[in-house]
Parts: structure tokens; C-alpha cells; sequence
């Protein structure tokens, strides 16, 4: 039990801290930063109980529409809701790069509670699978989300709408493409590769981006 927990958290902590000290110019506090995971831990039972009741239902009769809803939409846009309306406003969230950090927060609470639902349902060897593929995508997802929300947050007009727009959208729809490639496709890991490689590209690149916007508005 004890390693099925260990190792069903240490991929979300790993990520998380890696993220965190990469926030060079002020450093969010812990006790948020361990908010933000706690509130997207709580998001598990709700959104597995909402998909289960889905399934069983048979509401969706596409599996693309089941992916794109049940899973996609749900649980990105329920982090992305809990990000908005508990950190979007904080005093705290005062520099572009502190969404990114929240983000993956938020993402990776939710991700560890999942892990370690999986690992006890299934067993610890599909642990490193588990880091490599949902935990590791979820983080990219926060970072991305953090990204475009730190960006409205210090926009103004309509911009600041359609940074808002992509928070959220952006991440259901990759989101939507990474389960769409694991359901639909018998060598999906030919497939999983190189999508995880631009996902970790492009995460790492608005990462950076961050941390160069929270330089340039330090300047004077």
C-alpha cells in the first residue's frame, strides 16, 4: 500500500517542484501552491462519478463525442474553474509566470488522486507508464493553461477575452486529442510519441515566454 501511494505521488510532486523552482523572480507561497493541488485533488470523485454515470447511460453513442465531452471538456474546464475562481484574483497572482505554477498545481492535484485511484485498482507496475503518459500530460495541460491565463490577467479589452478563451479551450482540446490517440488507434504509441514531444515542446516554450514577460514588466 505504502509503495502504491509513494509511487502513485512522486511523479505529481516531482513535476510540480520542477515548475515551481523554475518561477525565478518571487516565489508563490506554499500554502497556495498546496491549495490549488488540494482543489484539484477534490475535483476526482465528482468528475469520475460524472463519467461513470455518463458511460453507464449510454448518452454518447460516438466514443469521440464521449472523449471530447466526459473526458476533455470535463476535467479541463472544471481545473480551469477552480484556477479562475480561487487564484485568478489573489493578490498573489501578480506576475505572468504564477499562472503556469497554479496551473500545474491545480492539474497535477487532480493527476496524483488519479494516479493513485489507478495504481491501487490496477497495481504498482503500470506506475512509470502512468508518469510518463496521464501524469505528465496533465502538468503540460496546467502549464498551458497557466500560460494563456497569466496572459488575460495582465491584458486589457478584448484581449484580455481571448487569452481567457484559450485557458480553457486549448487544453480540452489537447486534452481531447490525447485520449482520442490512446482510444482509437491500435499503435497508438507511434502516434503518443510524437504528440507528447510537441506537447512538452510547446509547454516548455510558453514556460520560457513566461518567465521573459515577468522579466521585461520587472524592468523599469
Amino acid at each position: 500500500m505504502i509503495a502504491i501511494i509513494s509511487a502513485g505521488i512522486a511523479p505529481g510532486l516531482a513535476l510540480l517542484s520542477y515548475f515551481y523552482l523554475k518561477d525565478q523572480y518571487e516565489s508563490e507561497p506554499i500554502y497556495l501552491v498546496l491549495k490549488s493541488f488540494i482543489f484539484g485533488a477534490l475535483l476526482v470523485f465528482p468528475i469520475m462519478f460524472v463519467q461513470y454515470v455518463l458511460e453507464v447511460e449510454g448518452v454518447f453513442t460516438s466514443d469521440t463525442l464521449y472523449t471530447f465531452v466526459a473526458v476533455g471538456f470535463l476535467e479541463e474546464f472544471f481545473k480551469w474553474f477552480v484556477l479562475f475562481f480561487t487564484i485568478y484574483q489573489h493578490v498573489h497572482f501578480n506576475e505572468h509566470y504564477d499562472g503556469i505554477v497554479y496551473g500545474v498545481s491545480v492539474s497535477l492535484g487532480f493527476a496524483t488522486l488519479e494516479n493513485i485511484l489507478y495504481l491501487l485498482a490496477n497495481g504498482v507496475e503500470y506506475a512509470l507508464g502512468r508518469a510518463i503518459l496521464p501524469v505528465s500530460s496533465h502538468a503540460l495541460f496546467g502549464v498551458i493553461m497557466g500560460y494563456y491565463l497569466g496572459k488575460g490577467k495582465f491584458s486589457e479589452g478584448n484581449n484580455r477575452k481571448k487569452w481567457i478563451l484559450f485557458s480553457w479551450s486549448l487544453p480540452i482540446f489537447l486534452h481531447t486529442v490525447y485520449d482520442t490517440i490512446l482510444l482509437s488507434y491500435m499503435n497508438w504509441k507511434y502516434i503518443m510519441v510524437p504528440f507528447m514531444l510537441f506537447l512538452w515542446w510547446f509547454a516548455l516554450h510558453k514556460a520560457k515566454k513566461a518567465r521573459v514577460n515577468n522579466l521585461d514588466s520587472s524592468l523599469p
